[in-house]
């Protein structure tokens, strides 16, 4: 079924304006409002990174070279610029990098400085030890179990405008990839570890793959092997060294 609702489209990324309009520039060469917000993220990035370390110092809990926190701070805000000036070379910040940015900002703020947000964590490494401790597992579980709802309520509405149609088939085998994506960007086979960044560094892994493979012409039902594979040796991986400890 076609849609042809073009505000849906260009709100949720589908349609042939789905990116932010120029709002500083005059339309010709570099988006300057996607470089404006490439300059301002990498500026925020390198201030919180520093008063964040600043403070572990403070209290006595940093750790690590002060030089290779330098260069992965340097190395990570090159990317960023650069990633804002490939985009706004082209057309500038497509929307639907909007909502994911927005969904990354929000439930890494959720699960790093709330307290529902380490109960996800406690549950997911010892449900027990949490439920003994005073903390009402099943509000956890049901405040989890709603946000994936809502999610999935949202990726599904991205995919529809995306394709602009709407198939009951589709999304169709992104479950390997989302879990694909959350292992190897660092989530534990045994809960309690994970992180925003960590999903980010997986989606885009898992991304670089599945482009990959298609780009070559594999056939999907191989797509499908070699994405088990990866799945099967991150856990490989996440076990193994959880034994070791």
């Amino acid at each position: 079924m076609a849609i042809e609702d073009t505000g849906f489209l260009n709100v949720f990324g589908g349609g042939a304006d789905c990116y932010v309009p120029d709002f500083i520039g005059k339309g010709g060469g570099l988006n300057m409002t996607c470089m404006a917000a490439a300059v301002l993220i990498a500026a925020i990035y390198v201030v919180m990174t520093l008063c964040k370390e600043a403070a572990r110092r403070k209290k006595g809990i940093a750790h690590g070279s002060p030089a290779g926190k330098m260069v992965t701070l340097l190395v990570l805000t090159v990317l960023i610029l650069w990633l804002g000036y490939k985009l706004a070379s082209y057309k500038g910040i497509p929307t639907v990098l909007v909502w994911v940015a927005a969904v990354l900002l929000i439930y890494s703020y959720i699960t790093q400085n709330t307290a529902i947000g380490r109960y996800l964590y406690a549950v997911g490494g010892n449900e027990k030890a949490t439920r003994l401790s005073g903390i009402n597992t099943k509000m956890v579980y049901f405040f989890a179990y709603a946000n994936m709802g809502f999610l999935a309520g949202l990726a599904g509405i991205l995919t529809v405008a995306r394709a602009s149609s709407a198939q009951p088939t589709y999304g169709q085998g992104y479950e390997m990839d989302a879990i694909a994506a959350c292992f190897v960007g660092g989530a534990s086979a045994y809960g309690g570890v994970g992180s925003m960044a960590g999903v980010i560094i997986g989606a885009v892994l898992m991304g670089v793959i599945n482009q990959g493979m298609s780009i070559m012409g594999i056939a999907a039902n191989y797509q499908r092997v070699v994405k088990g594979i990866v799945l099967l040796v991150a856990v490989m991986f996440d076990v193994l060294s959880k034994r070791e400890k």
